[in-house]
């Protein structure tokens, strides 16, 4: 795993194909810069191939009501309302489904009537809204609830860049577990190496999902547990980790260096901690310190477990501290 690239699904647009209605693109500079010196991209265009040209007349999600009125979402063309795609775009998403199975992550591009995550236009009787998911993008997302996907707008927001990424390995090391067999054992193992991360999203939930996994140990069918088990780790793990939680995160390590540690360094961490919690540091400085004490008195724990990410403003996922590991 250390060398191999993950599979990442991607709008073909994204990665400089001249896909789209005006023949043009939408290339990412990061996505294929920086992201691609880890992730292998496996681009499609939904619109290309259910045999819309290039170029084309543009398409648009129209609904007859709202939404929440049990309003039917069609995908037509913005100048002939005859030209209805939808069917063919949910076709198309479900036609893919044996690639997409094999995929890790899926970045799509934003405000696209096929392949939008949230917030696309929807006519409703002619009046735009922000209420509309693509159809190919929807169909995907119903197909693989646990999938991290994002859109590439929203990978600009530092927070959610790193949610996702940190999503996108944890679904890759999952995949290579049930790959190599699961067991009890392992899944016990994978729990204890993801727990000060899930805490980090979510403490309430995270002990709840540990507990659950305590008392199923040997009290009911593996095959039977291990699905529920996974989607609630995703659900956890997609909500936003919070500067309290990782607080706590940090108090909990501080506290395996209380008998190495001598009185000086201890009020130093503690101080360093106490400013993140404040806002005054990013989580990179006390999260450095750490590992520099346990780098001196290593603790078997907490080599062998992941913490929360402590990426710096720059983008560059190599001054991301995705793993606590050495």
């Amino acid at each position: 795993m250390a060398t191999e690239k993950i599979p990442i699904g991607i709008s073909s647009c994204l990665l400089g194909d001249k896909v789209r209605f005006d023949s043009g693109h939408k290339h990412n500079a990061y996505i294929t810069g920086t992201l691609g010196e880890y992730f292998e991209f496996r681009p499609f265009c939904p619109e290309v191939a259910i045999g819309l040209g290039v170029p084309r007349e543009p398409i648009r999600l129209v609904a007859d009501k709202p939404l929440d009125q049990n309003g039917k979402v069609r995908c037509t063309g913005t100048r002939n309302a005859d030209l209805d795609v939808t069917t063919a775009l949910r076709d198309s998403a479900n036609q893919q489904e044996a690639w997409h199975r094999e995929l890790c992550g899926y970045i799509l591009k934003k405000d696209s009537p096929s392949c939008g995550m949230e917030r696309v236009k929807l006519y409703i009787n002619e009046y735009p809204t922000r209420t509309g998911v693509g159809i190919y993008a929807n169909t995907l997302m119903t197909n693989f609830p646990n999938l991290p996907v994002e859109e590439e707008g929203r990978l600009g927001d530092s927070r959610l860049r790193e949610n996702f990424i940190q999503r996108v390995f944890i679904y890759h090391r999952w995949t290579h577990l049930k790959r190599n067999g699961l067991s009890w054992d392992k899944l016990y193992q994978f729990h204890a190496r993801h727990k000060l991360i899930l805490l980090s999203h979510n403490q309430s939930q995270a002990r709840q999902l540990g507990r659950e996994l305590s008392e199923a140990g040997g009290q009911q069918p593996l095959e039977i547990f291990e699905p529920d088990y996974f989607a609630t780790l995703m659900r956890i793990l997609k909500q936003i980790a919070t500067r309290k939680n990782h607080v706590n995160v940090l108090q909990h390590l501080q506290g395996y260096l209380k008998k190495q540690i001598n009185r000086g360094d201890k009020e130093e961490l503690a101080e360093t901690i106490k400013q993140y919690g404040a806002g005054l540091l990013p989580l990179i400085v006390p999260i450095t310190l750490l590992r520099h004490h346990f780098r001196v008195y290593p603790h078997e724990y907490v080599d062998n477990s992941r913490i929360p990410s402590a990426a710096k403003r720059t983008k560059n996922l190599r001054t991301s501290h995705f793993f606590f590991q050495k």
